[in-house]
């Protein structure tokens, strides 16, 4: 692994872009555990440093998240600003349950058009 811009896991992929975007694509299927959520979070902040960066979750193929992981992804971390990209009903409702309960760090909204997400994540 190259801590310096990815970071792979069997759940997740994760990239700092050379425009300085966080990319989280999660595994199709994954049903994120708490320990799931602390591996990623970990090395979104790892691939931070001490920089804040607009982050892009990619949940469109995620089919649970637990309680724990919830909760782990409402506490801060190097994001400045998180886009939940999702594609079916399914996702929306994951996101919208996520989105109102928890109280979220940092900027965060659902989209289902990848493009309308990373012009919202660049427009600070």
């Amino acid at each position: 692994m190259n801590s310096n811009s990815t970071g792979r896991n069997t759940l997740f992929d994760l990239e700092l872009d050379a425009e300085g975007v966080l990319r989280l694509t999660w595994a199709r299927d994954a049903s994120i555990t708490e320990a799931d959520a602390e591996a990623a979070m970990e090395q979104v902040n790892v691939l931070s440093g001490e920089s804040r960066h607009p982050m892009i979750v990619d949940m469109a193929t995620t089919a649970d998240v637990s309680r724990g992981a919830r909760a782990v992804f409402g506490r801060p971390c190097q994001a400045s600003r998180i886009a939940l990209l999702g594609s079916s009903p399914v996702d929306r409702v994951l996101a919208n349950f996520f989105l109102g309960l928890n109280k979220l760090p940092c900027p965060t909204r659902f989209f289902t058009d990848r493009t309308e997400a990373l012009s919202w994540l660049k427009a600070r």
